[in-house]
């Protein structure tokens, strides 16, 4: 008896799927499915957000978004980062399809995402010329930074620092600041 062939998914087959809590991306076909994020997540993404927030309302480069994104290069991916930031000319068609240049994309790690943050989707944004990735362990407090030329990450354990073209002064986010406990 044969063993059943994998399915390969495609972004419209994805978006497809009925609401049930869980989060569907899909990376060269490859599905990855996480169930809902831990509070711990929640709160140090909200406040990646709102600092980002903060920082694009001075330096208007961009537009920072979270999670419950449509990003997809090609028919073999749709992702859905926790944070990122699109350009303003992009943002401004209010189309998912057209959102391609995203300037940063953060994701932080929850049990069950570390394979797909750290490789599958690490890949693909790079692949892409994200020109900053930033994988947040908020359970060890520390990020790990990549470029799209990266093998290997750079380990940030004191703040994050992200000047994108056309701004005139620096991100900086202290991680004390960030993983501070509730």
């Amino acid at each position: 008896m044969g063993m059943p062939g994998s399915i390969y998914y495609t972004a419209d087959m994805v978006r497809a799927f009925p609401e049930d809590g869980n989060k569907y991306e899909l990376v060269y076909g490859e599905l990855l499915v996480t169930p809902a994020a831990r509070a711990w997540h929640e709160i140090v993404q909200r406040r990646l957000l709102v600092a980002l927030d903060r920082y694009l309302a001075r330096e208007p480069v961009g537009e920072v978004l979270g999670s419950r994104a449509d990003i997809s290069w090609d028919d073999s991916v749709l992702v859905s980062p926790d944070v990122f930031v699109v350009p303003l000319d992009e943002l401004r068609t209010l189309d998912w399809a057209r959102m391609q240049h995203l300037l940063l994309v953060a994701e932080i790690l929850s049990p069950g995402t570390e394979r797909f943050d750290r490789f599958s989707k690490r890949r693909r944004y790079q692949e892409a010329g994200v020109p900053i990735y930033w994988i947040l362990d908020a359970d060890e407090h520390q990020v790990e930074v990549w470029t799209p030329g990266d093998t290997f990450p750079r380990f940030e354990r004191e703040r994050l620092v992200w000047q994108p073209d056309g701004a005139s002064t620096p991100f900086a986010l202290e991680l004390t600041e960030l993983f501070r406990p509730v």
